[in-house]
């Protein structure tokens, strides 16, 4: 036998034991150190006797959403809950108008934890045709009657939020710090964070030695997590641009300068701004959201109004995007003889990008693989949504760390990986709904966790 087949097989032999022994997925917590077992085993009690009732907060959460900024009832379900777990609560942090809610739990020396939920609802109509699905209208800041949804999952982030509080009050005597618990309103908009720190979150309350979040995510398995370690989610802008012309009747246009020509042809250039001057390995997204302009057939109107997004990932980028959009607007307005369009850019709504710290990203999900097992943990590459959980860092100061909380069900998610089913929602869709118990006791128990594993004795 040649020696590169015998040391082949000397080489096998000599692995047998330890390929009996490797573990399965259903033996994810039998290599957990005594500790995690043992905390692993206290948090299942608490979660398996609290999830019906936090079930029937979210179902209460998800019928009755308020748009941002308008979070009053909402804010006051989260001030009570923590109230009745004993946390020392103060509300209306953030300013005149402005609905957060901060609770502090001293349980003796050790590190603060920050753990965020948000509050705030999307106008949105919803479509899912759940029995608790919200029929709530309202009219938002223009005055327009708007449905009102929770789309983007804020209920699951609210009732998780309830949920770890509950489990790491009940475990008292085995964890030693301070927890400061936020609900945070307007992150829909990218105001609560910076209003709630400009209002002393950091000054009127311990400063937090780590800050820990999570956010549902509509394309991924209940029991599942994705995360990103580093650059997590793309900075985002606001832009207002109004186009000005001068208006006219219809059948004479040569008498007017068009301004829905004008919006059009901006809306068309502004394309370029990715094809063709950002380097195409760095990403970034230019989007006109909405166009609105002109009352009737036959009347050329004297503005239209765009209103964009824009998400880049580096400062230099996003700098260059915005001057692009400033550049190419003007000379569009100059080359149809047009007054020099309003650009408005909305600093107030500014959310920086997220940048999960590095240590503390992995010593959670090492502590997430142990228990879920490996193959539920999913590490993806950045996305260009946004999130102003980002502005709880101070530039990198505190160690963040934000992560994503499958949601739908297995048999929902296996029917649309099948060739040629539909897509599921995304977020911000009328018809996305979470599957509330998988998704809820994924995320208590995740979160729960990823505490005790920071002050836990």
């Amino acid at each position: 036998m040649p020696y590169a087949a015998r040391y082949a097989i000397a080489l096998l032999v000599s692995c047998l034991p330890f390929i009996a022994t490797a573990p399965h997925a259903e033996d994810k917590i039998s290599t957990a150190s005594p500790v995690l077992k043992e905390r692993v085993a206290a948090v299942d009690k608490i979660v398996g006797s609290e999830i019906s009732s936090l079930v029937e907060l979210y179902k209460d959460l998800h019928s009755n959403p308020e748009l941002s900024l308008k979070e009053e009832k909402t804010s006051a379900k989260m001030a009570k809950e923590l109230e009745k777990l004993g946390f020392e609560v103060t509300k209306n942090v953030g300013g005149e108008g402005v609905h957060g809610v901060v609770g502090v739990l001293k349980n003796g020396a050790g590190p603060t934890i920050l753990v965020r939920t948000d509050m705030d609802g999307l106008p949105v109509i919803e479509q899912t045709g759940m029995p608790y699905a919200s029929k709530v209208t309202t009219r938002d800041k223009y005055g327009r009657e708007v449905g009102v949804m929770h789309a983007c999952g804020h209920d699951i982030h609210m009732s998780c939020w309830v949920g770890t509080a509950r489990v790491l009050v009940g475990l008292k005597d085995k964890w030693s710090g301070t927890l400061v618990f936020i609900a945070q309103p307007a992150e829909e908009i990218g105001f609560g964070a910076k209003a709630m720190l400009k209002d002393g979150l950091y000054t009127r309350f311990p400063k937090p030695d780590y800050c820990l979040a999570l956010h549902t995510e509509a394309q991924v398995e209940a029991g599942h997590i994705a995360f990103t370690d580093g650059l997590s989610m793309a900075n985002v802008d606001t832009i207002d641009i109004l186009v000005k012309g001068r208006g006219g009747h219809g059948s004479a246009p040569h008498l007017s300068i068009d301004p829905v020509v004008l919006a059009c042809k901006i809306v068309i250039d502004l394309q370029t701004i990715v094809s063709r001057e950002r380097n195409p390995v760095e990403p970034a997204v230019v989007t006109v959201g909405s166009i609105h302009g002109g009352n009737k057939h036959n009347i050329i109107p004297n503005e239209v109004k765009l209103q964009l997004t824009v998400r880049t990932t580096t400062d230099s980028g996003r700098k260059q995007v915005i001057d692009s959009i400033h550049r190419i607007s003007k000379a569009a307005a100059l080359s149809m003889r047009a007054p020099e369009p309003e650009i408005t850019h909305s600093i107030d709504n500014f959310t920086p990008k997220v940048l999960n710290e590095t240590k503390l990203t992995r010593k959670t999900i090492a502590v997430f693989k142990e228990v879920l097992g490996e193959d539920k943990i999913h590490e993806r590459p950045p996305v260009m949504g946004g999130e102003d959980f980002s502005r709880y860092a101070i530039g990198g100061e505190v160690p963040i760390f934000l992560y994503f909380l499958g949601t739908i069900d297995s048999d929902r998610y296996s029917a649309s990986r099948r060739e040629n089913a539909p897509s599921l929602p995304a977020w911000h869709s009328d018809n996305y709904y979470p599957a509330p118990t998988p998704s809820i006791t994924t995320g208590v128990k995740t979160m729960s966790l990823a505490v005790l594993n920071l002050v836990g004795k």
